[in-house]
């Protein structure tokens, strides 16, 4: 069987999975997007129901916000 190939939105959804969660730039240098277009994915994944926290920046005033999913849709699987 062939292998599934695995989209730039799965690729953030897995991003925000994780417990370290995301910043914007990590997300636009695997997808190759552009700052808007990957904040257009999280308005998306908000709408789809997801809920995505956001948490100010470390110590660090060069690291942006941390984006991760605190809870997915009900229906999502």
């Amino acid at each position: 069987m062939a292998k599934s190939k695995q989209t730039k939105k799965m690729k953030v959804r897995a991003m925000l999975e994780r417990p370290q969660g995301a910043t914007l730039e990590a997300i636009c240098k695997v997808t190759g997007w552009q700052s808007h277009s990957a904040r257009a994915v999280l308005s998306g994944f908000r709408k789809a129901g997801y809920v995505i926290e956001r948490s100010a920046p470390g110590d660090s005033k060069t690291s942006g916000s941390v984006y991760r999913i605190t809870a997915a849709p009900e229906d999502a699987a």
